[in-house]
């Protein structure tokens, strides 16, 4: 199956014809577009009409994850409902199958990587703010456990690897993934990930136990000289 993958579209109230113009031609040239969260700017229903419309001309399935943006106002249920009536599949800790590849999708959160994870130790506000990481990562096992296809992709906002996130402030990665994400593919493994989030990362990475990792965050696809959008085969 030939996928496209975009994140981070920032979709504003004021953004109509921008999102076709990022995704022309992903009919043509896949079977399925994945959205990596981020898609609107202020977690506005506005913002996300606007977005849905554009995606309306779209004839591909569309997979979703929210991102942090989409969780602004507080109306990430809304928008979630919006989207699942518009006929996007969006993952919370669950999976898909769309044409023999499976599809398990989650937001993910943050907390850092390997040595630098940060732990829950001291103030109950910092080990409050780690567990929810865990249960995140938790919830997405179960869902990675629950595939059962030959080919398997993974569908992440936070990203799972510090890989992807070079050309960021290396003092804001705690704040872009967590590592036990990656510990989770690993485990239970995956053709390919893909996450969004980074704005200044890098394109590819792997996890520890060799998955390809993907940033399609078409800001950082846009400034590697890329199409807004990545498509590969799974």
């Amino acid at each position: 199956m030939r996928v496209a993958a975009i994140g981070d579209l920032h979709c504003r109230t004021t953004s109509q014809g921008e999102m076709r113009r990022l995704l022309d031609g992903v009919d043509d040239q896949a079977e399925v577009l994945l959205l990596a969260g981020d898609l609107t700017n202020l977690g506005l229903t506005e913002e996300m009409q606007v977005l849905l419309d554009d995606l309306g001309h779209l004839q591909v399935p569309k997979i979703a994850v929210t991102g942090n943006h989409d969780h602004e106002m507080d109306q990430s249920e809304r928008l979630v409902a919006m989207m699942r009536e518009a006929g996007v599949t969006v993952l919370d800790a669950d999976v898909v199958e769309v044409g023999g590849v499976g599809f398990a999708g989650t937001k993910g959160f943050c907390g850092g990587f390997d040595g630098q994870r940060l732990q829950p130790f001291g103030e109950r506000l910092i080990k409050d703010f780690i567990h929810a990481s865990v249960r995140e990562v938790e919830r997405f096992e179960q869902a990675l456990a629950a595939l059962d296809a030959p080919r398997r992709v993974a569908l992440l906002h936070y990203s799972p690897i510090s890989a992807t996130l070079h050309g960021e402030h290396p003092e804001i990665y705690p704040f872009l993934g967590f590592s036990l994400l990656a510990e989770a593919l690993d485990r239970h493994g995956v053709d390919v990930a893909v996450h969004g989030h980074s704005h200044y990362g890098s394109l590819e990475g792997i996890t520890p136990g060799g998955i390809p990792v993907h940033n399609v965050s078409h800001y950082v696809r846009r400034r590697h000289g890329k199409s807004a959008y990545a498509v590969f085969d799974v």
